[in-house]
């Protein structure tokens, strides 16, 4: 959908930039994926750099979150295009923080096995798809249409 005009390739490029966030996130969910496929840890090893200075500093989610929201969400300035991106990457962070903060409540009482390794897998699958998806869609200069979330988007994002 590019109902509100074209955009450029810089904004295309802008608009993939927030979606790090959550993929750095999403990462807490790949352990047990990655120990069934190894080899597909090598999708982020050009992410390392940056999950390690993501790692270093104390409170950068919370940072970024809010450095993403008041800056970019925010400002009127910004393009349509870049902003509703902004917002898509922002609520599916929000989406893994909280399934983080549920898996931490109900992993000691499902014992850690098969079922939080599916949950796990599940999550992070879902998460990365999501990401792809958006990624994609951004570069080709469309807006990426998720059920529920991107509704939400447009709530937010006038």
């Amino acid at each position: 959908m590019s109902w509100r005009g074209s955009t450029s390739p810089q904004d295309r490029a802008f608009a993939c930039l927030p979606y790090l966030l959550p993929l750095i996130e999403s990462l807490a969910f790949a352990s047990p994926f990655l120990s069934q496929f190894p080899i597909l840890g090598i999708f982020f090893v050009p992410l390392m750099p940056i999950i390690s200075l993501y790692g270093a500093i104390p409170f950068a989610g919370l940072i970024v979150f809010f450095a993403l929201y008041m800056g970019v969400v925010r400002n009127e300035n910004i393009a349509h295009f870049i902003r509703f991106n902004a917002m898509q990457a922002i609520l599916i962070d929000i989406i893994l923080v909280l399934c983080s903060l549920l898996f931490s409540v109900l992993a000691p009482g499902l014992g850690g096995g098969l079922i939080i390794e599916t949950l796990y897998n599940v999550v992070f699958l879902g998460a990365i798809a999501a990401i792809i998806y958006s990624l994609v869609q951004s570069v080709l200069g469309r807006y990426a249409e998720i059920p529920t979330l991107s509704d939400a988007v447009h709530m937010q994002v006038r």
